[in-house]
């Protein structure tokens, strides 16, 4: 209930990222490689490696069935992990009873780990593997290899990983020797992969990473505002009760490592914290496990705080982001017959964009294009200039306005307001006003915001080049 139940009412939430990683899985499936675009080059443009492997089986079908499958699949996957974690919580005899409760309410009303249990990314996935660790914390090996499989999925995840392994084989009281081969355990799966993306690619971190470079500026603020928006981490502010529990202990210390990581790689652009989500659960476990040496009225105090400011968060509207997806559909399915002729489309978010149109898209942001991510710049910032896109032979550019266009008017399109760095830049350029012209306004959601569909005016070859 504490999982299942938060994510049916995020049933509506998903990020344009999901839909990147459907496309791979649609081209795998269908036969074409591991490619974003069916005639472009294979590329690393999905952070999680083997997860378009993993929905591959879901994907024969259009790209938004294929995404309602896999939000299916992640909260599947969501209840299964409640399961186990409630089992886990439940066997911890010397906890109160009304204690084991409070931990499990607390996490029902953690929206962020309600809305990725539905988003349609690894997320639920990996969130399920780490718990599956956490609760295995008498098992220092089995914990070290879900561990191992959740960092395989989230990279960053390693450090957690490590520290997770180590610290529960240290509570075991096992040997140096079998401390660090548990930590190698961990780190395998991690290891796996980038000597993958070495051979494959040339560099063993994922693309993203050289897409959006990391900043300890964005990184910080990012990590602080997830500790407080999954309200759980409140429920492990006992310092003496985790000295005390070893286990405990070993999984918040994890969990720091794992915050510590977030704010090195500079945070994400998802809504609901995405990146620290999968290691919620296993604090409400910790909390438990904490509360057998805790005071009740420590422990009492504890989860009021966390339950409050969890009403506190509902009651300001957090969890308006299951209206997302819907207005995503209608998005898709309202520009499909405008972008399904066009050759190639440059645009900031691929992702609604590759499943609306089967046709080239050149990523903007360079998410799943290696040579606009190692241009300068962050991930909506990247120095594409003019002449570098007309290079490309776009056929079409999409532009992003959060507040419409002026006065409605669509010859108005230069002065919309362009908040995202390249959009601007481009949206300014006198040669880009010269070689496209506004052909259409394609609105998302009810507020005003939408794209401008700019064609392109001089000849060229609107089919896709060759592979």
């Amino acid at each position: 209930m504490a999982t299942g139940l938060p994510a049916l009412v995020m049933w509506g939430f998903t990020v344009d990222d999901a839909l990147i990683s459907v496309r791979y899985a649609r081209h795998l499936a269908a036969g074409f490689g591991w490619r974003f675009n069916v005639h472009g080059p294979v590329t690393d443009g999905v952070t999680p490696l083997p997860w378009p492997l993993l929905i591959a089986p879901l994907a024969s079908a259009d790209a938004w069935t294929v995404l309602t499958r896999v939000r299916a699949a992640g909260w599947a996957a969501a209840v299964l992990g409640g399961a186990l974690l409630g089992n886990a919580i439940g066997q911890i005899d010397r906890a109160p009873a009304w204690a084991r409760a409070a931990a499990l309410a607390t996490l029902l009303l953690s929206v962020p780990v309600a809305a990725h249990a539905v988003s349609g990314m690894e997320t639920s996935l990996a969130t399920l593997l780490s718990t599956g660790a956490a609760i295995s914390y008498r098992r220092p090996l089995r914990a070290a290899a879900f561990a191992g499989l959740a960092c395989a999925l989230r990279p960053e995840m390693a450090p957690w990983a490590v520290t997770l392994a180590a610290g529960l084989s240290i509570a075991a009281r096992w040997p140096p020797a079998c401390v660090v081969g548990a930590c190698g355990l961990a780190l395998s799966p991690f290891v796996f992969c980038a000597l993958l993306r070495d051979a494959i690619w040339g560099h063993p971190a994922p693309l993203a990473l050289l897409a959006k470079p990391s900043s300890l500026a964005f990184g910080i603020p990012y990590a602080g505002a997830a500790l407080v928006v999954s309200i759980v981490p409140i429920l492990v502010l006992a310092p003496w009760a985790l000295w005390r529990s070893p286990p405990a202990a070993a999984i918040v210390c994890a969990a720091c490592a794992h915050a510590g990581a977030i704010a090195a790689v500079g945070g994400d652009w998802m809504p609901y914290a995405r990146l620290w989500v999968p290691v919620v659960p296993s604090l409400a476990l910790a909390a438990t496990l904490a509360g057998e040496h805790a005071t009740a009225l420590a422990t009492g105090s504890r989860s009021v705080a966390a339950i409050l400011l969890g009403l506190l968060l509902l009651a300001r509207g957090g969890t308006a982001g299951r209206l997302v997806g819907a207005d995503r559909e209608a998005l898709i399915r309202q520009s499909r017959s405008r972008l399904e002729p066009l050759g190639r489309i440059a645009s900031l978010d691929v992702g609604w964009v590759g499943a609306a149109t089967e046709a080239d898209v050149i990523d903007l942001a360079g998410v799943t294009d290696p040579e606009v991510a190692a241009l300068p710049g962050g991930h909506t910032s990247k120095r594409v200039g003019a002449l570098f896109l007309l290079s490309r032979s776009p056929g079409a550019l999409l532009l992003y306005s959060a507040t419409g266009l002026p006065r409605g008017r669509l010859d108005a399109w230069r002065d919309a307001d362009f908040s995202r760095v390249v959009e601007a830049r481009l949206a300014r350029d006198d040669l880009i006003a010269r070689h496209f012209e506004p052909e259409a306004w394609l609105p998302l959601g009810p507020r005003g915001a939408g794209y401008v569909l700019l064609r392109r005016t001089d000849n060229i070859d609107p089919s896709p080049a060759p592979r």
